[in-house]
């Protein structure tokens, strides 16, 4: 039987829909897991019986995270959050760590874990930083955009065997200080937070990056997809 990963839904707020990005789908069945895109919901006893029926849960990419969640208010228009979508995924997220069900996060995921732990952002980058990295490339979005340097006694140094790695990125927000429990695992050179795991949990990890759009070509990211899906535990039933 396949491993069922449960899929948090990007939210279009012009259409009022649930979508999709391909690549997030594509990257787990590539791992040979199963998706299942979770619906928009906040009803607690919903998301229970969803969660219950995963064996881990994919953190995708979109929305800002709603500053006052971290005690701050929008510095600009660029700051653009969906309230029903943080209040579902802060369930979820609670829960995987209740249930220790594995879960990775991909850039809006590595900063909304990091905020469920107490950490803050870095609201838009543009505006509060000096950094000539490219941290929000132009399409095509399967080359890289710039390195992150990987800690040698991290997680993530053990399963890709490198100390530095290139990577494409498309953020406008980061981790600014780190939530309690996490560790970073990989920077970029301008000292932004890439890459963090959760210690004492079967598998919480999280990249700041987009291996959903990548993972055709590129080992590494496919080697995060088949890691994440391998650490999956059997569904809570």
């Amino acid at each position: 039987m396949k491993k069922i990963i449960g899929v948090m839904p990007l939210w279009d707020d012009e259409k009022e829909s649930v979508w999709m990005l391909p690549g997030y789908l594509e990257g787990i069945k590539f791992a040979g897991g199963l998706p299942m895109i979770f619906p928009m919901t906040t009803d607690a006893e919903d998301l229970r019986q969803l969660c219950d029926m995963c064996d881990g849960i994919l953190f995708t990419g979109g929305h800002d995270v709603n500053p006052a969640l971290y005690g701050e208010t929008p510095m600009n228009d660029s700051v653009v959050f969906c309230e029903e979508r943080d209040l579902q995924e802060r369930y979820v997220f609670d829960y995987c760590l209740e249930k220790d069900i594995p879960a990775l996060g991909i850039c809006r995921g590595i900063q909304f874990m990091n905020v469920c732990m107490g950490g803050t952002l870095w609201q838009d980058l543009p505006s509060q930083s000096n950094s000539l990295i490219n941290h929000h490339m132009n399409a095509p979005y399967d080359r890289t955009a710039h390195e992150v340097l990987i800690g040698e006694k991290s997680r993530l140094f053990e399963l890709l065997g490198r100390d530095k790695i290139g990577v494409n990125s498309y953020h406008h927000q980061a981790i600014k200080e780190l939530g309690k429990g996490l560790v970073c695992e990989a920077v970029s050179s301008d000292g932004l937070i890439e890459a963090v795991t959760l210690p004492g949990y079967k598998y919480i990890c999280a990249v700041q990056w987009h291996p959903e759009f990548s993972f055709k070509s590129d080992v590494f990211s496919q080697k995060i997809f088949k890691s994440f899906v391998a650490n999956c535990q059997s569904a809570i039933l």
